[in-house]
């Protein structure tokens, strides 16, 4: 290896996975790791020079004269604290598969020192089962905002669970869509677009779509009256049906989870010391899901049919557990 021309790249790799703040080089480190591990020698005067160097390319290195101690760098693309934020969250997501999720982690610690990778896969013990399958999931992400991009029609297969646990195709012809938004959503990808079959909005799971390919059909647009994000927000559980509604009464156990699920621009009204009242739109399937989840937290005021609708669940649920 040639000192003079990689020198100061050497140092600088040395620097992103041997320095961190609790890992100080000194001096005569530095030129022992050039040295062992790049086969470049350098004397101290170079060394010195070859830091400023770094520093004026903008790369914050803490000297002698900073810490009383030595050499690290100091600014990293991201923080400790956010690394582990976000590994953690790429780890819990059931839409990234495994192989995907180790491959996206290790990119992220790629940018921290050796001990900070250490640390943070000394607090993951164990994989995540609930993790999907479907390996082309940021494949489809990669077709579905092309499409977006250049407005064009998706063609896809879609698949559900057998009892196998295996993920096979819903129907044998595939969906043809113009997809329109992707929006997260209950830990989950959707894709929000329109079938040519159908005037109103419908949405699909990303991470069990196949076989995706953008095609020549006709693509439909998006209406100015149509709010895909409106949509997401009001179909609770990403059910589909058409938007009631409803007025549920609530004690305030369950206040937290109401604007969460909802969102702040939803009427809340106080009904006494122990309830109110909330005012949403959503699908009738979704609010009936909703309701039985909070049984004992819970009543749908209005309207008549959704209140029949989880009557008609009790009912059929009571029978089973006679």
């Amino acid at each position: 290896m040639e000192d003079k021309k990689t020198s100061v790249i050497a140092l600088l790799k040395i620097l992103e996975e041997h320095s961190d703040e609790n890992h100080i080089l000194t001096q005569p480190e530095l030129l022992d790791l050039l040295d062992r591990l790049y086969g470049v020698k350098l004397d101290r005067r170079t060394l010195y020079r070859n830091i400023e160097m770094l520093q004026d390319f903008g790369y914050d290195i803490s000297t002698y004269n900073d810490n009383g101690k030595g050499y690290y760098l100091r600014d990293r693309q991201f923080e400790p604290s956010q690394i582990n934020v976000l590994c953690n969250a790429i780890h819990s997501s059931t839409f990234i598969p495994n192989n995907s999720s180790k491959e996206l982690i290790n990119k992220l610690l790629a940018t921290q020192s050796k001990y900070i990778r250490s640390d943070y896969r000394a607090t993951v013990f164990m994989e995540n089962k609930n993790k999907k399958e479907n390996k082309e999931f940021f494949l489809n992400v990669e077709v579905i905002s092309e499409a977006i991009k250049n407005r064009k029609t998706i063609s896809f297969n879609y698949t559900k669970y057998n009892l196998n646990k295996e993920l096979v195709d819903k129907r044998q012809e595939p969906y043809i869509i113009s997809p329109y938004y992707m929006v997260y959503k209950g830990e989950k990808v959707f894709m929000i677009g329109k079938s040519i079959h159908h005037e109103d909005l419908t949405h699909f799971r990303v991470d069990k779509m196949k076989k995706i390919k953008i095609t020549d059909d006709r693509y439909i647009r998006l209406a100015k009256s149509e709010d895909p994000y409106e949509y997401a927000k009001s179909k609770i559980y990403m059910y589909n049906g058409d938007d009631l509604k409803v007025a549920i009464k609530c004690d305030y156990e369950i206040l937290d989870d109401i604007i969460d699920i909802f969102g702040k621009d939803i009427r809340l009204e106080k009904q006494d010391d122990n309830y109110f009242v909330a005012y949403v739109k959503t699908s009738m399937q979704g609010m009936a899901y909703l309701a039985l989840q909070y049984i004992n937290h819970m009543e749908v005021l209005e309207p008549t049919e959704v209140r029949q609708e989880i009557i008609k669940a009790l009912k059929n649920g009571q029978k089973k557990y006679k």
